[in-house]
């Protein structure tokens, strides 16, 4: 039996242990919103997907938006575990724009090898107050340099 299906059940089942741990950090009562989300990053060159969860105002509008994104391409699999934390500035309009940032931790499989490196981002976006959102984010130290997104927060508030 050849290790190609082994690794694919270890990445399918860290992935599982990983979207775990997310939602047990985001679900606590303070949650939300759960949300989805997906778009392309930049070195590597990726497709990413993955989800998040968003507290009520911890401060003010500062909200903690811990998320989660699986990226694949490139000949790399990328599992991102971001802290982020979003100042969400208040407007009139159904769109109001955010900005923030935080720490990532980066699992990296490349080679048949798997490494953990330690990032940062920087995130700017726009969101509808149905949910629907865009963003962009900036990684700083091992975190992928560039990443354009879209997604989409089923908010119970």
């Amino acid at each position: 039996m050849s290790s190609r299906p082994l690794e694919l059940v270890r990445v399918f089942r860290t992935v599982a242990v990983a979207f775990s741990i997310v939602a047990a950090m985001a679900l606590p009562a303070a949650a939300q919103a759960v949300g989805v989300r997906a778009g392309v990053s930049g070195d590597p060159d990726q497709f990413y997907f993955g989800g998040h969860g968003e507290t009520a105002p911890l401060v003010d509008n500062l909200r903690f938006r811990p998320n989660l994104e699986i990226g694949v391409g490139d000949d790399v699999t990328l599992l991102a575990f971001n802290l982020e934390f979003a100042y969400h500035f208040a407007t009139s309009r159904p769109w109001h724009p955010y900005a923030g940032g935080g720490p990532a931790l980066n699992l990296i499989r490349a080679g048949g090898e798997t490494n953990s490196e330690g990032g940062f981002n920087l995130v700017v976006g726009v969101q509808h107050s149905k949910g629907l959102f865009a963003e962009i984010k900036a990684g700083l130290v091992d975190s992928p340099t560039f990443k354009a997104g879209v997604g989409y927060a089923f908010n119970w508030r």
